[in-house]
């Protein structure tokens, strides 16, 4: 009888604080930049410099840990993770060892099973390492410290995930919690959220944990599935074959959907930490507590229900627009701004979507202001545009926040509301389609839609195509 396995999975997740500056220097921490052109003899490991605390990481990685119903640890301080590589100017680490900011969390996923908390081991400041680019045709490799000393927090998981589905759906709920709470962006093609991968396997029924792997360059949630999933199945070829799983580092190449090995697994003695002479510990006051708890957001549950009760949409609309803080609040503000709920939901789950998807773009690369939306949506209900109109106009506003009565007026699109011109427009397409006009007659419904056309090209679309549909029937 051939064996059943079970996977073990748990997650170290990266991800990059939403600060203005560095962790430990006021070097800027914004994405891109030419080479080495953020940096400062702190962040490029100069003798002699020393770091200094940036207050508003510590109330990132409280705010996220409270988020994450994780214990703060009251007098913490950082440590040196000491390893020599050509992206690390200091030769080494400033991170969390023995004492890290969060500790003992959970938060809770959707399973098919029902909802499942997955533990939260600790969560910990860091600061991040440079970023080598290679060179092939020039056979050499170059190193931009940019990205040294960008803030980071480590959440690291509890082992208490068993497949693919379950590690996107930890990984979903984290980056919804951080993006609620402003602490960053969680952009995976920027880097600013990276997830490696811990995963064993093991024989269904046995409590003993299995010889794990950890695979990096993990950077799409579709990249981490099917990581989880080949990693999974080589593992369970490699049992079956009567050999060991080796512990080690492995590197996923997505493009060859397969992984290699890059190192021998290190323990945290390889690292030899110590605390940071150069650092003073951090000790959290009641009032700062009390202070990061008072200012965490209505978070996405909650949001759903208030517009459930408040808003008269769809829960499928509800679902799609709280998935996004960005969208949300977009929402909020238009519906504040006079417009009716129902019409802002259609903007944003038809028009708002389909451009975000045509162009790769995330909800919270959105640029249009609710004001815009707002604006747009009364030239509809005013019939000052007709709905062809509306979707260029807003294509516009999508491109670069355009003021729409803007772009209405300086293109000429208003809608012609001239009865008689209307008319007299109406008139010359029946005349000039007599058998279009006998297929109406004769109770081909259809044929009244081509005459629509017509009229709204001979009115160059600047007519509302249901006055011309009232219009046609009537003299027709």
């Amino acid at each position: 009888m051939a064996k059943e396995y079970e996977t073990v999975i748990g997650l170290e997740v990266h991800v990059e604080l939403a600060t203005k500056t560095k962790i430990f220097c006021g070097c800027s921490t914004q994405f891109g930049g030419s080479p080495n052109s953020h940096t400062c003899p702190v962040c490029t490991g100069m003798p002699g410099s020393l770091p200094v605390l940036n207050r508003k990481v510590l109330e990132h990685a409280v705010a996220v840990g409270l988020a994450a119903n994780c214990q703060i640890t009251r007098h913490c301080k950082f440590d040196r993770k000491n390893y020599f590589y050509p992206d690390n100017p200091q030769n080494y680490q400033i991170s969390q060892l023995y004492l890290p900011i969060c500790r003992d969390g959970w938060v809770e996923i959707d399973t098919p099973e029902g909802v499942k908390k997955i533990g939260i081991h600790e969560i910990h400041m860091e600061e991040d390492a440079g970023k080598l680019l290679h060179d092939d045709w020039e056979d050499t490799t170059l190193v931009d410290y940019n990205r040294s000393g960008v803030p980071l927090i480590e959440i690291v998981s509890e082992p208490d995930m068993r497949n693919a589905e379950e590690v996107i759906a930890y990984l979903e709920k984290l980056r919804m919690i951080i993006q609620y709470l402003g602490a960053s962006d969680c952009k995976l093609q920027e880097g600013s959220m990276r997830a490696d991968v811990n995963l064993s396997v093991r024989e269904k029924g046995q409590t003993e944990l299995g010889t794990r792997t950890e695979m990096k360059n993990l950077n799409s949630f579709r990249a981490i599935s099917r990581a989880v999933e080949c990693e999974k199945n080589r593992q369970i070829d490699i049992l079956e074959s009567g050999k060991t799983v080796t512990q080690e580092t492995r590197r996923w190449d997505d493009a060859k959907e397969a992984s290699y090995a890059m190192r021998s697994k290190e323990d945290a003695q390889d690292y030899r930490y110590f605390p940071d002479p150069d650092l003073v510990p951090v000790n959290i006051s009641d009032e700062f507590l009390e202070r990061i708890r008072a200012a965490q957001p209505e978070f996405r549950p909650e949001k759903m229900k208030r517009y459930r009760e408040e808003f008269d949409i769809p829960d499928y609309d509800i679902e799609i627009i709280t998935g996004s803080k960005h969208m949300a609040d977009l929402f909020e503000a238009t519906v504040a701004l006079g417009s009716q709920p129902k019409k802002v939901s259609n903007w944003l789950m038809g028009e708002t979507l389909r451009l975000l998807k045509e162009r790769e773009l995330d909800p919270e690369d959105i640029v249009f202001s609710p004001e815009n939306l707002a604006s747009l949506i009364r030239l509809t209900e005013e019939k000052s545009i007709n709905s062809t109109v509306a979707k260029e106009v807003f294509e516009v506003m999508f491109e670069r926040d355009t003021d729409p009565e803007k772009y209405v007026e300086e293109k000429g699109l208003k809608t012609v509301n001239d009865e008689d011109a209307l008319r007299r427009t109406v008139e010359e397409v029946i005349a000039a389609n007599p058998q279009s006009v006998q297929d109406y007659r004769n109770g081909k419904e259809k044929a009244i839609g081509f005459l629509v056309g017509q009229t709204m090209k001979a009115m160059k679309g600047k007519a509302d195509p249901s006055s011309v549909n009232r219009l046609l029937k009537e003299l027709l």
